[in-house]
């Protein structure tokens, strides 16, 4: 519960503008919990505005997308670019296809951006995009009709110095290429409007990876801390799309053994360990069914249960499905399943109830994932550096600056941890760290 005056009624405004968007007011309620104790330090943020004009974006972009599907019938999507900061440089942060988006989620997402990127120690500031259309079930065509829909309009927006979107939740390299040629096709060549490219476009090697393989360089840091490893370590991770298998490969790489995942479809549990062959074989059909992972492995179990209401006895939870996939119930079960880390690869996929679970549990540590899952946009800003140096660097290169930003991140998060006697509450270090640096940001910018 938030005791100052000043953040609630901040806090109280926000409700009474924007009360159903819920998961907007769930972010920032959560950010206001961690960073009360510096707030309750600096009264004189209240006379300038540091709350309100760190809660509102910069910029909100809405409009609408027409596209034709291959029967010749029209249909309208809704399309939005939210610019939240420039603080620390041109917007960054993903665009989404799926019909889950609408202002309050990105406007979430946009505010989490923020302050992840500001983790990273990169000149990026934070933004997110996308649109509800649901590119599941739709041609290729289709899709490249949409994307060249979208930019069309998100195109007067954007630029490799202005606002650089990425890819998220149903774009990946396809969307993003079909995206950068109407761009090229209305505003001329520039190598960087957007990162996320396939290499051959001018992308990075490694960043399909980078989501997934940070969460591990990170969760592996916070193990260091317990002087433990990954090494022999049981694993469950939630999702099946890139952050969720490449966290799943760099865990194996580790020593981990990932024993259970789940999609749209169910869950799986193969007590001798996931083979990914078999998960990238099914990730590659358009049912995308796990419950075809028995058929080759008849000892597995399938469930259209979620992974996290099962009774599967683990040692870590990576979480990299959604926001708001693990409630209080189901955090509850984690701990009664024996779990003692759970590293965020999603954003937020905890909610309220979770996370009040795990701040009540002893022996039990937990990392969010704007902390964690900030390898993605770490190497986008990696691109983006390559592209305006008109180089490419290998796949180990990029690789070893991701899991160096990854290791900074976790020291900057235990360092605001012992400075404000946080003991392992990296969610509350990652808050304090990120606002104090944007803070620092808006006194030097003046009242913009």
């Amino acid at each position: 519960m938030i005791k100052n005056n000043y953040m609630n009624r901040v806090y109280q405004e926000l409700q009474t503008k924007f009360g159903h968007q819920t998961e907007y007011l769930q972010a920032i309620q959560e950010f206001f919990s961690a960073i009360e104790p510096i707030v309750d330090s600096h009264p004189e943020y209240e006379s300038k505005a540091i709350l309100e004009r760190l809660v509102t974006p910069e910029r909100i972009i809405s409009f609408r997308v027409p596209w034709l599907d291959d029967n010749g019938q029209v249909h309208i999507n809704h399309g939005f670019r939210v610019q939240h900061s420039s603080l620390l440089g041109p917007y960054k942060g993903g665009l989404r296809f799926d019909p889950s988006v609408n202002e309050s989620v990105l406007k979430f997402l946009a505010f989490e951006q923020t302050f992840k990127n500001s983790l990273t120690n990169l000149p990026i500031g934070g933004g997110k995009g996308g649109a509800d259309f649901n590119p599941r079930g739709k041609s290729d065509n289709e899709i490249m009709r949409f994307c060249q829909s979208f930019m069309t309009e998100l195109s007067k927006y954007i630029s490799e110095k202005q606002d650089v979107p990425a890819g998220d939740i149903g774009v990946g390299h396809r969307e993003i290429g079909y995206m950068l040629g109407q761009y090229k096709r209305l505003k001329g060549v520039e190598l960087g409007p957007l990162t996320g490219k396939p290499v051959s476009a001018n992308g990075s090697l490694a960043r399909t990876e980078a989501t997934g393989y940070g969460v591990v360089y990170f969760a592996n840091e916070v193990l260091k801390e317990d002087q433990e490893t990954l090494k022999g370590k049981k694993i469950i991770i939630s999702g099946a799309g890139n952050v969720a298998f490449y966290a799943a490969q760099k865990a194996q790489q580790l020593g981990g053994q990932v024993i259970a995942m789940s999609n749209i479809t169910g869950s799986i549990y193969d007590s001798e360990g996931i083979d990914l062959k078999i998960i990238a074989e099914i990730n590659a059909t358009n049912e995308q069914n796990f419950a075809n992972y028995v058929i080759k492995y008849p000892h597995a179990i399938f469930s259209k249960e979620s992974v996290w209401s099962r009774s599967i006895k683990a040692d870590i939870a990576l979480p990299c499905a959604t926001q708001n996939e693990i409630n209080g119930e189901q955090a509850q079960n984690i701990i009664q399943n024996g779990i003692r880390y759970l590293i965020e690869g999603a954003n937020m996929p905890s909610n309220t109830d979770a996370t009040a679970i795990y701040n009540q549990t002893n022996d039990f540590t937990w990392a969010p994932g704007k902390a964690a899952n900030a390898g993605g946009v770490a190497v986008s800003a990696l691109e983006m550096t390559q592209n305006a140096m008109r180089l490419k660097w290998s796949f180990e290169e990029v690789d070893q600056e991701l899991e160096k930003i990854m290791n900074k991140i976790f020291l900057q998060c235990k360092a605001a941890c012992q400075t404000y006697h946080l003991g392992n509450n990296y969610a509350a270090g990652a808050d304090i760290y990120a606002f104090k640096n944007i803070v620092e940001l808006m006194n030097i910018h003046g009242i913009i």
